[in-house]
């Protein structure tokens, strides 16, 4: 393993010698100049080097340098949930995070009543990060979910899709609400698409819904749906559900989550061969007990039991998030799974950046991008994050 870049205030820095992770999706050696905290210049093999310019020098050689991840769903970590509407569980949230090469966050609410959510949003509007991940925006998964697709979510707080207190509650964020889940088989489901499907991405989740309510709901705009296979009808020959509607809709993305838990490898490798890598959005969907020892823990005010990799409520057993981070998922899918490393950075870095609107600032590495990157070695362990031009790790 390299040594490991030194914390501090760097201003110049050139990463040599890495297997730098190109827009292409392919990896080639190169050369990473950083300005402040811009990607300033990339310089693969095929072109010139990079001169020193009195800029530390950093050999990565035998190394991956990869963007930093972006999470797009999940719940909390290191013992903070984002539902605990707080600037310190935002702090302690996005430190774990930034030390496990996720660098851009947008953590998710849970289903809770207006007046709680309300709260959460305007911490998370409040809220000024100084070190540790970029919050970048909010996931709001619920309340506008079915009942009998609810997973972890409270039933107490589920309620029809209501236009006016999502705009109440994006007024509130300050704009910062980028996804939103919604049933589409659920009374106003239509309503709801119709208004705000050109403010904010409706995410198909929890849900009933069968193959002809999906496709109307993907034509009216909504265009991703929310942990693929989990809360929504199996896929099956004669009822394909969600799954086949947003199989047969090219404009549709979908999460994944691959912690080897919640979807079987066989099911991983399927879904990559039927949606392709530029559709599947990688996500951890973890709860506070991510980077914790076994123990009792909650989710949305729910008491959640963790053992090993499992998190299921304390009161019926249901599954109840994940306790791994991004950068677990990414390590599972390739050495576990059989998919190739180029694609599961794609799926977790480029692909969730798109999502939300952030990849013209993140998500890859090119000139004029904010300086996010991760070096791993050849098993995929971190090596340094380099966070906002800035040696973490």
């Amino acid at each position: 393993m390299k040594e490991m870049l030194l914390r501090g205030e760097i201003k110049h820095m050139i990463i040599k010698n890495a297997l730098v992770y190109m827009e292409d999706a392919s990896f080639k050696t190169g050369d990473i100049r950083i300005e402040d905290n811009i990607i300033a210049e990339v310089c693969t093999s095929d072109g010139t080097s990079i001169s020193n310019n009195d800029s530390i020098i950093f050999d990565a050689t035998g190394l991956y340098a990869i963007p930093g991840l972006t999470d797009i769903h999940f719940h909390g970590c290191a013992g903070f949930d984002f539902c605990d509407g707080s600037h310190e569980a935002l702090k302690k949230i996005a430190a774990y995070q930034a030390e496990n090469g996720i660098t851009t966050i947008c953590p998710a609410t849970m289903t809770l009543d207006e007046e709680s959510l309300l709260a959460i949003v305007r911490a998370t509007a409040t809220y000024s990060e100084e070190e540790g991940a970029i919050l970048c925006g909010i996931n709001m998964e619920g309340p506008f979910i079915s009942v009998n697709k609810k997973g972890a979510q409270n039933q107490s707080y589920i309620r029809k899709p209501d236009v006016e207190m999502f705009q109440k509650l994006q007024k509130q964020a300050g704009g910062l609400i980028k996804l939103v889940s919604l049933a589409p088989e659920i009374e106003g489901a239509r309503d709801f698409i119709g208004k705000l499907k050109d403010d904010v991405v409706i995410s198909l989740a929890h849900t009933e819904a069968d193959y002809d309510i999906t496709m109307e709901a993907l034509a009216m705009g909504a265009r991703h749906v929310t942990h693929l296979y989990n809360a929504m009808p199996p896929f099956s020959h004669r009822n394909p559900g969600v799954i086949g509607a947003v199989s047969d809709t090219s404009a549709c993305s979908v999460e994944l989550i691959c912690d080897g838990y919640h979807i079987h490898p066989s099911v991983v490798r399927a879904t990559f061969k039927m949606f392709g890598d530029d559709r599947i959005v990688l996500i951890s969907d973890s709860m506070m007990a991510a980077g914790m020892p076994d123990g009792i823990y909650s989710l949305g005010g729910q008491q959640v039991k963790v053992s090993g990799k499992t998190a299921t409520l304390l009161s019926d057993g249901t599954i109840a998030g994940s306790v791994s981070n991004l950068m677990d998922n990414v390590r599972n899918l390739v050495l576990n799974m059989g998919i190739p490393l180029e694609t599961a950075v794609k799926c977790a870095a480029v692909n969730p950046a798109k999502v939300i609107g952030i990849y013209d600032r993140y998500g890859s590495i090119r000139g004029g991008k904010v300086a996010n990157i991760v070096l791993l070695d050849d098993r995929l362990n971190i090596v340094s994050v380099i966070l906002k031009g800035r040696p973490l790790l």
